[in-house]
């Protein structure tokens, strides 16, 4: 209420301002004004005494109101639609930023939710995330993390479990999602987070220069054919090189899972045993890493990852690519037209090819679970695959995440060149047995699903992308990554 409402309704406040004027005046002025003071608190006195009963009704009638004022603001605010926020951490690239770009005119249009992104580049998205997500912080309501990350944070009671909310929804239909892509983010058949896109690995080249490229190679194979094209100006090969558990850690773990190498043995309840750094396996897997890139790989290997290679394979500077699938969905036309697709390269195993999905989630701390998860609902449900046709053609879908969308007529045709190949890849990516060996933790290909993976997997990325550059040896690298990764044995 207005305090001009609130005088009207007490005129005695109006004296009684009066009496407080006249008393300062009484102090300044002496027994005069004083007097004056005492006349004017005797009719303040008959006012108020004359007024009790009218002035009790008008209180009883201003409580009854102030009662009743948060349903009518809350009533008037429905009507008028309150404004409502959240906020939501993006990793970044081109298929998720997208996504932001056509959220404005589209989820806030239909939904009157505003939405704060805060795109991040992938290292610094898992740090902030783990740190934020893990600690009950508030910084986000919605956070995009990948197949590594969800089991883990869900066991953990860290986010919210999102089975009841996809049954209560009229678009997102759950029982669409890829099975093994759903399996990777539950925890006893509970989905802890929506899949953006699904990936595995493949090789990806030059088609008009590359002709002997087998459909299942070794990595022999690509080694011999990246040296044989590599020149001045076309790189043979592009691999990451980026500092990095999922950056270069990613590349490298599936060289190392088919080279016969782990980062450690288990145990026999699934814990961390020995560290494997400094076995013969690993060695192996890291100076074949190593050589080639200093022999075919592209310029400033040691801070390329996914983005940058895509640059280079795009403007003709590198021959050859091996990284995620989801990258020929990104591609332009004349890229795309002459690009052919192999399988992850071998050598000790039959399939090499991880399998990752770009998840967005619903920490257990959002202020707003429901706004977050309609913001989840509009990004990964089968209408959205059909507004990124709408305005970018069908084979920009994010791809792997539903199976509606390798039954759609039009996007296989749009998609024709890599659609096939990479729904073979994910379902033949050996996630529950990726190497020679048994590993820790939960299933994982291009990663080892334990959560001190994330920290000892980035600082021996640091030395491996180190000796890529020069800076050390491989031998010296090794052998620092072996201490590292002994400090977490069991």
């Amino acid at each position: 209420m207005s305090n001009d409402k609130s005088l009207r309704s007490k005129p005695w406040l109006m004296l009684m301002s009066v009496l407080a004027a006249l008393a300062l005046v009484a102090t300044a002025c002496g027994s005069d004004a004083a007097d004056v003071v005492g006349d004017v608190t005797d009719e303040v006195e008959d006012v108020v005494s004359d007024d009790d009963g009218e002035e009790e009704a008008m209180e009883e009638e201003e409580e009854a109101m102030e009662e009743e004022e948060p349903a009518e603001e809350e009533e008037a605010m429905e009507e008028e639609g309150e404004a409502r926020s959240i906020t939501v951490a993006l990793v970044g690239n081109d298929n998720i930023e997208k996504m932001a770009e056509l959220a404005p005119a589209n989820f806030t249009a239909e939904t009157g939710i505003e939405v704060e992104f805060t795109v991040l580049d992938e290292q610094t998205l898992r740090e902030v995330t783990t740190r934020d997500v893990g600690a009950g912080g508030e910084q986000f309501d919605v956070v995009q993390i990948g197949m590594y990350e969800t089991p883990q944070f869900g066991a953990n009671g860290w986010l919210v479990p999102l089975n009841d909310l996809a049954a209560a929804s009229d678009t997102y239909d759950i029982d669409d999602l890829i099975p093994a892509v759903r399996n990777g983010l539950s925890v006893d058949g509970e989905l802890y987070a929506s899949p953006f896109y699904a990936e595995s690995s493949f090789v990806m080249y030059r088609s008009d220069i590359i002709t002997n490229m087998p459909d299942a190679p070794t990595w022999e194979e690509v080694a011999a054919i990246a040296r044989e094209v590599d020149s001045d100006e076309m790189a043979g090969i592009c691999l990451r090189g980026k500092p990095g558990w999922g950056d270069l850690g990613a590349a490298f773990t599936t060289v190392l899972n088919t080279f016969g190498g782990t980062w450690w043995l288990a145990n026999d309840d699934g814990s961390i045993g020995a560290a494997q750094v400094d076995q013969p396996e690993f060695a192996e897997a890291l100076n074949f890493y190593v050589d080639l890139l200093n022999d075919a790989g592209e310029d400033d290997a040691a801070n390329s990852s996914f983005n940058e290679c895509k640059t280079l394979y795009e403007e003709g500077k590198v021959a050859m690519w091996y990284d995620a699938t989801v990258a020929a969905s990104l591609f332009p036309e004349d890229v795309v037209a002459n690009t052919a697709f192999a399988l992850a390269p071998v050598k000790e195993t039959a399939n090499s090819g991880w399998l990752w999905a770009w998840t967005l989630a619903i920490p257990v701390s959002t202020t707003d679970q429901d706004a977050a998860w309609q913001f989840i609902d509009w990004a990964t449900n089968a209408d959205y695959h059909q507004l990124i046709a709408e305005t970018d053609g069908w084979a920009a879908v994010p791809p792997g995440t539903r199976q509606s969308l390798y039954a759609n007529p039009e996007y296989l045709e749009a998609a024709d060149a890599f659609a096939q190949r990479t729904l073979d890849a994910m379902l033949a990516a050996p996630i529950d047995n990726p190497g020679t060996t048994p590993r820790p933790g939960l299933p994982g290909v291009q990663y080892v699903g334990v959560p001190e993976f994330q920290d000892v997997g980035t600082r021996c990325t640091e030395l491996f992308s180190a000796a890529i550059a020069g800076s050390i040896t491989v031998d010296e690298a090794l052998a620092d990554c072996q201490i590292i990764a002994s400090e977490v044995s069991n």
